[in-house]
């Protein structure tokens, strides 16, 4: 019986020391379960994406130095796979990248093997061929007379027969069932989007069915400045039934079993007593795993939020209440995610706010149990309003003067952080942030941009969901936030619906736009109107300049704004 425990690890990006020490600690756990393989994510050593930290020597020969130390530091006798970066000596006379993103076989206290990743990702959110060489053949080691073969995040995407397309990178799993492996592993620092899960899950079942070899399949977890990593890490046997599935949005660990005489992977994963689990900061809890829809994505905002704060070296959060929606659901995102004692809200109401705003944001807070701090801004849109008189004289009241208002509370929210080193969430959503209904150095202030990729409309949803019974079970969102219509109060009777389609039209037109890249003529041909079309597609256009400084935001999409939205600012549109 050969015994293969998986460590899904929450590394933090150049933390070299730090990421070698979890390796160390969930190797020991292995050898106490008598494991024979440990397997860790892609990566796991650097963090992923290290992006031009890559390009740094120093930081490359430290990686180096310390996977030779961490395979003296592990037990002897099991063999572990380190996910890190190993350099090309072919660079300089043949040419190409000068490193490789490896899987690296470490036992009794050396380097046994290394595995080059094949298929390097560029779309969306990767950039691998910016800094990598790709394998040119897949591989296998043995423990025993047992076949295990390596393969590396993205060189278990390309089956032919699950996507129904023909590919001309090949496909690293067939290599491997030519070889006649007994077993697949593969390193993975896969980031999350709503439904992700279900697709990794269904792809490689496909393959374990196709070539009637289990999979181990050993993701990432953790939030890394945009991306959040969801874990989900899973094992099949040959068959394609699920042996083991670990949390989601947590760091976790299992032991499964192989069964020689079978050749398969057997019964559910054994997994650790919590005293021992804890100590290593591993969680016990393998029945976290949050359905889809908005459990889901709560869970991934809030797992987004805590990392953020954890690994940019923050202890509290800070954020403006308006008593609208979006500011409610980062307040309870936040919450959540750090302790309402380490969340400030800060409401800033001017001659325009509404009674029923000011009250609305007091009761949340109450309901939250977080602090709250009362700055009118009357009088400093005043002193503005002298300042710029002459030089708005026999202009009307318009944009730029609804703008300052918002900038001023930008202002006294970067002070706040400034001061007590708190970071600032903003809170603009995906639907504003489409179509640049936000301000520039106010409202769009901040260290990170909790739900700049949730459309308005699932905002409402989120919300409706967290006070129902499957969420938290009692009112944490008052009601009257849920049910007046949005408004950002910046002037007389205001609604969004002034400026803007309804919400629930916009976000389907944005949908379709940003996520199915569809025309406009598809667009239309769906069911919308061409005027309102044509409108929200020019709107779209025109905010990127908006987009390009804005805070890091959360992505939860296949298409978000921020490391994979690569749109020009200085551009036409004559097509």
């Amino acid at each position: 019986m050969m015994k293969i425990a998986i460590a899904q690890l929450n590394p933090t990006i150049g933390d070299i020391f730090g990421n070698s020490n979890l390796i160390l600690e969930a190797a020991k756990i292995s050898a106490v379960e008598d494991a024979n393989l440990l397997l860790t994510p892609e990566l796991s050593l650097i963090g992923y994406p290290p992006r031009d930290l890559l390009l740094d020597p120093s930081f490359i020969a430290a990686a180096g130095a310390q996977l030779q130390q961490l395979a003296q530091d592990l037990p002897p006798e099991l063999a572990v796979i380190v996910g890190t970066v190993v350099p090309n000596a072919d660079a300089v006379k043949l040419g190409g990248q000068s490193l490789f993103n490896s899987a690296v076989l470490l036992q009794n206290g050396a380097v046994k093997q290394v595995f080059h990743k094949r298929l390097l990702p560029t779309y969306d959110v990767f950039d691998e061929d910016r800094y990598f060489e790709p394998g040119k053949n897949s591989n296998y080691f043995t423990i025993g007379d047992r076949k295990i073969g390596v393969t590396i995040c993205e060189d278990l995407w390309n089956n032919e027969e699950f996507w129904g397309k023909r590919s001309y990178a090949g496909d690293p799993i067939a290599d491997l069932a030519k070889f006649g492996v007994d077993l697949v592993v593969n390193l993975s620092a896969s980031p999350y989007s709503v439904g992700k899960r279900e697709v990794r899950s269904a792809m490689l079942q496909h393959s374990a069915i196709r070539f009637g070899i289990p999979i181990v399949y050993a993701n990432q977890v953790g939030g890394n400045d945009d991306i959040i990593f969801d874990g989900s890490s899973f094992a099949l046997n040959r068959q394609g039934d699920l042996i083991q599935v670990l949390a989601s949005f947590e760091t976790d660990f299992a032991v499964l079993e192989y069964d020689a005489n079978k050749q398969d992977l057997i019964g559910s994963g054994k997994g650790q007593d919590a005293r021992s689990t804890q100590d290593a900061g591993f969680t016990t809890n393998l029945s976290f795993h949050p359905p889809l829809g908005d459990a889901e994505i709560w869970a991934a905002l809030v797992f987004g939020v805590r990392d953020y704060v954890r690994k940019c070296g923050f202890s509290k959060a800070v954020l403006g209440l308006s008593g609208g929606i979006d500011s409610a659901l980062v307040a309870a995102i936040a919450s959540c995610a750090i302790g309402p004692e380490n969340v400030l809200g800060v409401l800033m109401p001017s001659p325009y706010s509404s009674d029923h705003s000011v009250n609305d944001a007091l009761e949340l807070a109450r309901n939250l149990g977080i602090a709250i701090e009362l700055l009118p801004i009357g009088d400093l849109m005043k002193t503005y309003d002298r300042t710029l008189a002459d030089l708005f004289l026999n202009t009307t009241f318009g944009i730029a003067e609804e703008n300052i208002q918002s900038r001023i509370r930008g202002n006294l929210l970067m002070a706040i952080s400034n001061k007590f080193g708190h970071l600032l969430l903003s809170t603009g959503n995906k639907s504003e942030m489409s179509v640049g209904y936000c301000t520039l150095y106010g409202d769009m202030n901040g260290g990170l941009a909790v739900i700049s990729d949730v459309p308005k409309t699932r905002a409402y949803s989120l919300c409706r969901w967290l006070n129902s019974d499957s969420g938290m079970g009692k009112e944490m969102i008052p009601v009257n936030i849920i049910s007046k219509a949005p408004s950002a109060e910046l002037k007389p009777g205001q609604i969004d619906q002034d400026s803007l389609p309804a919400y629930d039209v916009l976000d389907d037109i944005l949908q379709r736009l940003i996520e199915h890249h569809e025309s406009v003529q598809e667009i239309v041909a769906a069911g919308h109107d061409a005027a309102v079309v044509k409108l929200v597609v020019k709107l779209v256009t025109q905010s990127e300049f908006k987009r390009r400084q804005a805070a890091p935001g959360l992505k939860i999409s296949d298409r978000a704004f921020g490391t994979g939205w690569r749109m020009p600012i200085a551009k036409a549109s004559s097509y």
